[in-house]
């Protein structure tokens, strides 16, 4: 079917911690083939914002016809979504980007701030030993619980509120975990760090680059990111994030 612009109806929404929001949104012909790690670009009312914002999937419900987006207040057009209730409606375009590579094997999830939310609808789906890392900057440590009904969970934060004092990285050396398989979404020193320990303990890494968008569908090339292979299509070693990723294999692209 491929991707899909419509005007969805808002089923609800909640603050969830201070200036994150979750928004479920009913869009049948989205969820109907989302896949984990994709996102979907969510459009201002204002025609002054001509660029739409995209925002990952948390979950995705195909029985309901569902989606649910959790993201942070960042600037107006976000500030003007988490205004909305269920009376309103939303232009959404989706399902945008390609998602995580599931394999089933040990594997650890790792989610940073507000790139959290993608990790539980990996979780749901993977069938294997899996534990997901999460890192807060405080005790507001959403999702977690949720994310506890589908893997183990160890949290860090950056004031040791809760769980291991530090990042993501000094909670897996506390806890001494191993696996075969990382995926992590995050801001970009995260993945940086992440895919420097990959390397070093030979652990296949998949991380998503979503902070770095923009527009979400190819047009502003803000999100351009070096790549380790020359682009069949432009030559160089360039790569669109919103329309190569926003998932990559840590060993394809440069942080």
């Amino acid at each position: 079917m491929g991707k899909i612009k419509m005007e969805a109806k808002i089923i609800r929404q909640d603050e969830i911690a201070t200036d994150i929001y979750s928004m479920v949104i009913q869009a049948p012909e989205i969820a109907s083939q989302a896949v984990p790690g994709q996102f979907i670009d969510v459009y201002s009312a204002d025609g002054s914002k001509l660029l739409p914002r995209p925002i990952s999937l948390c979950e995705i419900d195909r029985a309901a016809g569902t989606l649910r987006i959790v993201y942070r207040i960042a600037g107006k057009g976000t500030k003007e979504f988490s205004m909305l209730t269920s009376d309103h409606t939303i232009t959404i375009l989706g399902p945008l980007g390609n998602g995580f590579t599931k394999k089933d094997k040990k594997a650890i999830l790792i989610g940073g701030g507000i790139g959290i939310p993608p990790m539980l609808e990996l979780a749901k789906n993977l069938d294997c030993e899996k534990t997901a890392v999460i890192g807060y900057r405080d005790q507001e440590t959403f999702l977690a619980d949720e994310l506890r009904k589908y893997a183990d969970v160890v949290i860090a934060t950056e004031d040791g509120s809760v769980g291991t004092k530090g990042n993501v990285i000094d909670a897996i050396r506390a806890e001494k975990l191993t696996a075969d398989i990382i995926y992590a979404c995050g801001p970009t020193p995260m993945l940086k760090a992440l895919k420097a320990y990959a390397m070093e303990n030979g652990i296949e890494c998949y991380i998503s680059l979503e902070e770095k968008m923009a527009c979400g569908v190819g047009a502003c090339l803000a999100c351009v990111c070096q790549s380790t292979e020359v682009d069949g299509h432009s030559h160089v070693h360039n790569k669109r994030i919103c329309k190569d990723g926003p998932v990559f294999l840590s060993t394809e692209i440069e942080l």
